[in-house]
């Protein structure tokens, strides 16, 4: 430890992303990216974007990409705000909105960044243990709050909540805010986001990283009531006041506007999801109910590292999670094409000593 670092930073146990592999040949199943890639069009207005004009700052305040997202889910440009990825936008949801004496709730097994902006800014927080069935129990929430979140689907789960159980939620918690974190919703699951009308307390926070597979890009969005969104700009405007770049903010407008790629490429995901846990199933994985774009199996003779440690020796990366250590015995893995897919069951296959005959392909 430097002796130079604050007290702050000595005791800060940072987030550990997933890994991003340097050898060539693997099948990357380990980080949600979306493997059909962005949307031609978005692709198109980055590289006409790319010109003379990056001499120039952008536009601070991202005004043409938040009328985009406000005409997407019928809201103002002043209730949207903008960042650089999603998890830039929960850092300042946590900074401007979660900053009070009594604790932020969120679950025990969740986005493991939750924790982590709590100890850079000081907040107290209680961690809610999912029930035996993994899923998040609302009725756990009702009590004394600084703020909730929750991911919508859970992540590394996959299980999502309905949507009338959440709304319950905003009717008896009006004092503090309540942060849905949808970065998982366009694979299988409701959004809340028409709720933001009628609660005032309700953030939703999105990503163009998964279903518009924008990851590189790191674009990020909140939609919320007038009150909340000025509280994340000025904690933005005292941070950074531009966070996306003249190419982010051109290639998310265009992202955004092409519903058919993104409609083609999240059925496809699903598909695959679905037929994989079949496949998964037959060779005795348990597989929890998932609603995102990966899914978290076990199986009753491999413990998790094992098993992820297997599938690296054959060239497939996927993600094991030592702590929480409910979730110990599970692996995480992300949704690829139909043929990484194909390429996951012949090494599973080997792996449990179970036949798999049927490939997956599209219908």
């Amino acid at each position: 430890m430097s002796r130079y670092w604050s007290e702050t930073t000595r005791n800060l146990v940072p987030y550990v992303p997933g890994e991003q592999p340097k050898q060539p040949g693997l099948i990357k199943l380990n980080t949600n990216e979306n493997p059909y890639g962005p949307s031609p069009q978005a692709l198109e207005a980055i590289q006409a974007a790319n010109c003379e004009h990056l001499r120039l700052y952008p536009d601070p305040a991202s005004d043409a990409l938040r009328d985009t997202i406000a005409g997407l889910h019928n809201v103002d440009r002043q209730q949207v705000f903008v960042g650089n990825g999603s998890d830039e936008v929960l850092a300042h949801a946590f900074n401007a909105l979660l900053c009070h004496e009594a604790p932020v709730l969120f679950p025990d097994v969740t986005y493991s960044f939750y924790p982590v902006y709590c100890d850079l800014y000081g907040i107290a927080f209680e961690q809610v243990p999912l029930d035996e069935q993994f899923q998040i129990r609302l009725q756990d929430y009702r009590r004394q709050n600084g703020g909730i979140v929750f991911p919508n689907p859970n992540a590394p789960t996959g299980i999502a909540l309905p949507l009338e159980q959440i709304e319950d939620l905003l009717q008896a918690n009006s004092d503090s805010v309540v942060l849905v974190d949808e970065a998982y919703v366009d694979f299988g699951a409701r959004s809340v986001m028409a709720l933001v009308h009628r609660y005032p307390q309700l953030l939703v926070v999105r990503t163009l990283s998964k279903s518009h597979g924008l990851a590189g890009l790191r674009v990020g969005y909140a939609v919320g009531s007038p009150e909340l969104i000025e509280g994340l700009t000025r904690v933005k405007d005292s941070f950074n006041s531009y966070p996306l770049g003249r190419l982010a903010q051109a290639g998310a407008q265009a992202a955004l506007a092409d519903s058919a790629w993104f409609i083609e490429t999240r059925n496809r995901i699903v598909h695959s999801r679905e037929a994989l846990c079949l496949r998964m199933q037959e060779m005795g994985f348990e597989i929890l109910p998932s609603s995102a774009n990966f899914i978290l199996a076990r199986h009753p003779a491999i413990p998790g590292e094992q098993l992820a440690a297997q599938l690296r020796e054959n060239n497939i990366v996927v993600r094991h999670f030592r702590r929480p250590a409910r979730i110990s015995a599970f692996v995480r893995i992300t949704i690829g094409t139909e043929a990484q897919c194909d390429a996951l069951l012949t090494v599973l296959v080997r792996l449990v000593g179970t036949r798999a005959d049927s490939a997956i392909t599209l219908d």
